[in-house]
């Protein structure tokens, strides 16, 4: 049974549908790896016996007709809304609120046959690039040898990662704002896929910046990550910014090499200070792909040095905003009174009921927002994403993908930034240019560093060609042959 876990997604519904296996089975086995796993802090809500039953019911039925995720086990970090379930986002806010509908994503996962097993922990508000400030405490990477010194699996959807890492689940789900799929997954050694902007609904996900958003899977491999996306997304009336842009066939082309395609890298992505063993991986990336007939091409994205201020300007504005929902009137945490007038009933609120990088990142996003400071501030940034997102469009003219590491680092020791939020945020370096930009883009596990953990490549595509963003990663993981598995410490 212990084997199952070691199985990709689509090897696990192919014996599924051969009745090689029970759901039952399936469902038992993660859970029992979930439960050994459980000191790494993975997981925020069990969901175990509801999974066992829906198992249960599926073996019950004679001549059935398979739906496409019939059975197979999906963690779901918290940020999504799953009716009848708690929905926390990781914050002390929202510590005993429960969902009273379905997100889109999950409602589309569910439809096909997927089965929430549990629910992920995460970064608050999906604020934060290691999971650290998570309200029921930090998420410990699987890959970590001295629980004295933990390592961080990244965020914000740290928890989700994780469990990938540590085999609990055939797939799980994250949210990607700045880069919290890819960059996670890049220090847990797994598949991180960020569909184009738009591709996934955004119903249901409780928001952080809601022009930044969007759900993507974390998966074992490149072809888990293209089936899971193609169960995932949907044109969504629910959600305005939903693109009606029709998906196509992610497994038809998947195999078909990268022979004539144009991969492109940015001189600016190769910036000061990057250690040796980054320009190494992208040094691999770049021979692999050119060996398999890929032709490379040097680029320039010029305004890649301003995304970062750019983001993390626009993103706490679009928070302050989306957040200030959170006053303990009609739902959520409401601090114990008694209060002078209702505004203090806010601040007590507020102050008791948010984090401290939540409560830095609201100040942050009101203060550039603030009548004094908008059209200095969030005006200007605003016009500096239309830069960025126009060097992209002109780079796109002269190639197909977009080549560079995932993250400057390999996964730090959790805490050690913590102090240091300007440290932390550069976190994102690589990963935030293609988020203000709205383009689907991967990370794929391509080696180890000198301390023995898991290194990414990112691949950035046009948007809507997520077509030619996997066939590419797929190709680059071929070459890379990543097989490492962190070892868990009972």
């Amino acid at each position: 049974m212990n084997n199952l876990i070691n199985l990709s997604l689509i090897e696990t519904i192919t014996l599924i549908k051969s009745r090689k296996i029970s759901v039952k089975e399936v469902i038992e086995a993660y859970i029992k790896q979930l439960d050994d796993a459980d000191k790494y802090n993975m997981v925020s809500e069990k969901n175990y016996d509801e999974a066992l039953d829906i198992a249960n019911k599926i073996d019950a039925k004679k001549n059935q007709e398979f739906k496409p995720l019939e059975g197979i086990p999906i963690a779901v970090k918290d940020i999504f809304c799953t009716e009848g379930h708690k929905t926390t986002a990781s914050s002390k806010m929202l510590h005993n609120f429960v969902a009273p509908y379905e997100s889109t994503v999950t409602k589309n996962l569910k439809k096909a046959g997927g089965i929430v097993l549990c629910k992920t922990n995460m970064d608050e508000f999906a604020m934060g690039s290691a999971s650290d400030t998570c309200f029921k405490g930090e998420v410990i990477n699987p890959w970590t040898d001295d629980f004295s010194k933990p390592l961080t699996p990244g965020g914000s959807s740290g928890g989700s990662a994780a469990v990938v890492a540590a085999s609990g689940s055939c797939f799980s789900l994250g949210t990607d704002t700045g880069g919290s799929i890819r960059q996670p997954a890049s220090f847990c050694g797994n598949v991180g896929l960020k569909p184009t902007y738009g591709r996934c609904s955004r119903y249901g996900i409780i928001a952080f910046a809601s022009s930044l958003d969007q759900a993507g899977p974390i998966t074992k491999n490149v072809e888990d990550a293209a089936y899971a996306l193609t169960h995932m997304a949907s044109w969504d009336t629910k959600d305005s910014t939903s693109a009606n842009v029709k998906m196509p066939d992610l497994l038809q082309n998947i195999r078909k090499g990268v022979k004539g395609l144009r991969v492109g890298i940015p001189k600016e992505y190769i910036i000061d200070g990057m250690s040796d063993e980054i320009k190494k991986l992208l040094d691999h990336g770049r021979t692999w792909l050119k060996d398999m007939g890929a032709e490379i091409i040097d680029i320039s994205l010029p305004h890649t040095k301003v995304a970062l201020p750019c983001y993390y300007i626009i993103a706490p504005a679009e928070a302050s905003a989306n957040l200030a929902r959170y006053d303990g009137v009609k739902f959520g945490y409401r601090a114990e009174g008694p209060f002078n007038d209702l505004n203090d009933m806010y601040c007590k609120t507020r102050g008791e009921g948010f984090g401290t990088e939540v409560k830095r990142r609201l100040l942050i996003g009101t203060y550039v927002l603030s009548s004094g400071y908008y059209d200095a501030y969030y005006i200007h940034a605003q016009k500096v994403r239309r830069k960025i997102v126009e060097d992209f469009h002109s780079a796109f003219k002269d190639v197909d993908v977009i080549l560079s590491p995932t993250a400057p680092s390999d996964a730090f020791i959790l805490g050690e930034k913590k102090e240091d939020p300007i440290n932390m945020y550069l976190n994102d370096v690589f990963t935030v240019p293609s988020s203000l930009a709205g383009l689907p883009a991967i990370s794929i596990p391509a080696g180890l560093s000198k301390n023995n953990k898991p290194l990414g490549l990112q691949l950035i595509s046009d948007k809507f060609t997520e077509d030619t963003l996997l066939k590419t990663a797929f190709a680059l993981e071929e070459a890379a042959s990543f097989t490492h598995k962190p070892n868990l410490v009972k």
